[in-house]
């Protein structure tokens, strides 16, 4: 049964995460938490579907203040065909330079850090992402496919590809080709894996992130669903004027 075969397969990749990344995972952490602690912040950055993990940090419930979403319409989908849609979209983030214009908007001190998604790591708008926070003195963390980073070759001008410039680069141990299931008598794999590792690397370090900065006698201001007793009306909009003015500093 396909849908088994999804669910055992997301098991093993969860499962090789496990085994293999949580040095870099703790390593992350410790990045971001000395960011968040310093008064700092955390950028992520992520265009088409590897947005979603960007989405799923901060506002989330079970997140806090600290991480910045750096979220640009243009570089995902609200459409299929026509404005907005997944066509233009692609073409876009493949255009070198864009992310560069896109980024201005926004202040990058060298004690932030920046955190990129991207399960090929080849596109302009991950590479020039990471390019961006290096030449500030950012360090940089990247969520991407192991896989690709060893086999694909760098498409950017700059020759690197998205792992190449990352202080820590933390494997999804998902495929080259991101779908998890083959059927026979088809031969193209489907049900893509790439969100579902990279939310649980993400979740996870959002998970070490807060450990850390509550040993270091730091309680950060939490966005809680209001479904969870005892959080009152006014705390959820306290979160968001915290962020707000976070990022204004």
């Amino acid at each position: 049964m396909s849908a088994i075969a999804y669910l055992e397969r997301v098991e093993e990749i969860i499962g090789e995460i496990r085994a293999h990344e949580m040095d870099k995972i703790e390593k992350a952490a410790r990045l971001m938490a000395h960011s968040i602690r310093s008064g700092h912040l955390v950028h992520l950055f992520g265009s088409g579907h590897s947005v979603i993990p960007v989405m799923d940090v901060f506002p989330r419930y079970g997140s806090f203040v600290g991480f910045h979403p750096l979220l640009d319409p243009r570089l995902m989908w609200c459409n299929v065909v026509g404005p907005g849609g997944a066509r233009e979209l692609l073409w876009l983030e493949r255009q070198e330079g864009y992310v560069a214009n896109f980024l201005q908007s926004f202040e990058f001190h060298p004690q932030d850090t920046m955190w990129v998604f991207s399960h090929g790591g080849l596109n302009a708008a991950p590479v020039e992402a990471a390019l961006y926070a290096r030449e500030r003195g950012l360090p940089v963390v990247a969520v991407v496919s192991g896989e690709n980073h060893r086999k694909a070759k760098p498409t950017h001008s700059s020759g690197k590809k998205l792992g190449d410039l990352a202080d820590v680069m933390i494997d999804t141990h998902v495929p080259l080709e991101d779908a998890l299931v083959r059927i026979d008598g088809f031969n193209i794999p489907v049900a893509a894996g790439s969100t579902v590792a990279a939310v649980a690397i993400s979740c996870a370090i959002v998970g070490e992130v807060a450990r850390l900065l509550v040993a270091a006698g730091v309680m950060p201001p939490t966005f809680v669903s209001p479904n969870v007793q005892g959080v009152g009306p006014d705390h959820n909009r306290n979160v968001f004027v915290g962020y707000a003015e976070r990022v204004r500093r």
